[in-house]
């Protein structure tokens, strides 16, 4: 069988607002297997939100792991992050996930990958997925030419211009945000 995969998760911190937004497509190798996933996770009574890309078993087992590191590093959102990426990096089982998260408190916004990688992202815009470039683009640039935006609004802008290009991403968008 072939894996679940494929999606478009981007987030922006604007003007002391963060917002994360996902597409809902999932695919099962060229074909839409479902159109209206649900990418992204709240932890820690809501002050942390995340969003995946990649297989669902192995995100959701990456957001448990996350979440367990938010506990044992008393909510310290980048300790938990380093914690986790140098498990995922080490541990054999751990090592064969395919998935991506994207993580962000009020204060901080963090890409972390499977090859230990904990990336605080430039301009405060993080993507991850199919259509992550597209969105990346389309979010700097409206930071840099429509600040007047709010960072909903922005993610929002942002996963159309990918949903328009990427065959992976879709139209429907779920979008959390902090404030």
């Amino acid at each position: 069988m072939v894996p679940v995969k494929s999606t478009t998760v981007v987030a922006i911190m604007h003007n002391d607002e963060v917002a994360i937004g996902a597409d809902g497509q999932a695919t099962l190798g060229n074909t839409v297997a479902k159109s209206n996933v649900r990418k992204l996770r709240k932890l820690l009574d809501g002050k942390i939100i995340t969003g995946f890309a990649g297989s669902t078993a192995d995100s959701f087992t990456l957001l448990e792991r996350f979440d367990e590191k938010l506990q044992s590093y008393a909510g310290n959102m980048k300790r938990a992050a380093i914690e986790l990426a140098k498990d995922w990096r080490m541990d054999r089982y751990l090592r064969r996930l395919e998935a991506m998260l994207v993580v962000a408190n009020k204060e901080e916004l963090l890409i972390i990958s499977g090859t230990g990688d904990v990336i605080e992202p430039d301009h405060q815009i993080a993507a991850i997925g199919s259509g992550s470039m597209y969105a990346q683009s389309a979010a700097t640039a409206l930071k840099k030419h429509a600040a007047h935006l709010s960072a909903e609004e922005m993610v929002r802008e942002s996963l159309t211009v990918a949903a328009d290009i990427c065959i992976y991403t879709n139209h429907n968008f779920i979008i959390e945000k902090l404030t």
